[in-house]
């Protein structure tokens, strides 16, 4: 296809998606924040009504005891619960299936994830199977949930995801390991808890790969070519909270205000990409991630400052904006040179919080399948410009060890 005819194709795409977004029912946020945030959340779920509920998360956080602790309120007020542990990084429909097994057993009435964005997505998917006979790899793609679910709540225990404040949720196949994007209204949580106590105990290259996770949707919501809601100061919000919390919080894992900054920041990122989605960045971090069992925030962090040089022309006057913002720059300075001072914040960022500027772990007989797949993803995103082979290539190459 031809370049001129992948341009028209998204201009179009991306017009329908606007038009769609507006038909539909505006989001309703709804967060209890700070210390001890989660037994809020549980007693919130108790005064529904609800008295069977679904607890999924990961193994570790319940031998830890970091899962029983949180549902302690639930407990206390006699909802009957069920477990389902066997969430891994990068779920896949078995685990999809295997936690419907469990729910149905059950006779649950409501989803509570604990956990960071797997767990939470995982929870999204059989809360949505449990409602509707569909094989749930036939809602892969942008908007097919239509159809309500039962009721959703999430205590994320990592700060970088956003899932927690989003209507979507990233699920892979268990054969090709492929990441389908699978989204709608529904999928939204009914409430979150964020709990910097839950996080206080991560460890500081989880902080990091996180952290640069919400980085990176805060920046792709801020550049993106699509202006709704308030993406903009939601975007603002959570980068000038990144930079100035996240290496504390990577250094000092035990600093409330660092980890209570991060929670904020990764809910702040989550809610603007909830509006319009994210971007290059992303269409690339998913293939390493299926392909590789590269974590996806680190992912992103390999990925982003090469997708800002990219479209920085496109992206000028935004990234001289948010080098102000986080005081890399000078009012006065030529854009250009704000712009380029923006993109060499983040890599040092990266660096200091350390993460590597490259991976072994990806081979450069893969570059072709993984560049035809971003170049397709990336498509159904607001992106200021699309990925094409040559820079996708290169971008790939610059991060190959």
């Amino acid at each position: 296809m031809s370049s001129a005819l992948r341009q028209f194709k998204h201009r179009f795409l991306i017009g329908l998606m606007k038009i769609f977004a507006g038909l539909g029912p505006a989001a309703a946020y709804m967060a209890f924040a700070g210390r001890g945030s989660s037994a809020q959340l549980c007693r919130h779920i108790a005064r529904s009504g609800v008295r069977r509920v679904l607890v999924v998360t990961d193994r570790p956080l319940r031998e830890l005891g970091i899962a029983d602790k949180v549902v302690q309120e639930l407990q206390a007020a006699g909802v009957d619960l069920a477990w389902y542990d066997g969430v891994m990084p990068d779920p896949t429909f078995d685990h999809v299936a295997e936690g419907v097994k469990v729910l149905k057993a059950h006779g649950s009435e409501a989803v509570l994830a604990i956990g960071g964005g797997s767990s939470i997505d995982a929870a999204k998917i059989i809360a949505a199977s449990a409602c509707n006979d569909e094989d749930p790899r036939q809602w892969v793609g942008l908007g097919k949930v239509r159809f309500e679910v039962m009721p959703i709540y999430a205590v994320p225990t990592t700060s970088g995801t956003g899932s927690e404040a989003t209507m979507g949720a990233v699920i892979s196949d268990p054969v090709s390991h492929e990441k389908g994007i699978i989204s709608g209204s529904t999928l939204l949580p009914s409430a979150t808890a964020l709990d910097c106590e839950l996080t206080e105990g991560l460890p500081a290259h989880i902080t990091a790969a996180t952290g640069m996770d919400a980085l990176t949707h805060a920046i792709e919501a801020y550049i993106c070519t699509w202006d709704r809601g308030t993406r903009l100061s939601h975007s603002r919000a959570a980068i000038k909270l990144i930079f100035e919390h996240l290496e504390t919080a990577v250094n000092d894992g035990a600093n409330s205000e660092a980890r209570e900054a991060m929670s904020t920041a990764a809910y702040y990122a989550g809610i603007a990409i909830n509006q319009v989605n994210v971007g290059n960045v992303h269409a690339i971090a998913h293939q390493l991630g299926g392909k590789y069992g590269i974590p996806h925030g680190m992912a992103n962090a390999l990925v982003l400052p090469h997708v800002l040089e990219f479209c920085r022309e496109e992206t000028q006057d935004s990234l001289a904006q948010l080098a102000l913002l986080i005081g890399a720059g000078r009012e006065g300075e030529a854009p250009a040179q704000l712009a380029g001072a923006f993109i060499q914040a983040v890599r040092e960022l990266r660096s200091r919080v350390g993460i590597p500027d490259r991976s072994g772990k990806i081979r450069a007989e893969d570059y072709d399948y993984l560049c035809n797949l971003a170049m397709a993803e990336c498509e159904s995103y607001p992106v200021p410009r699309l990925l094409d082979r040559e820079s996708t290539l290169a971008i790939l190459a610059n991060i190959t060890a």
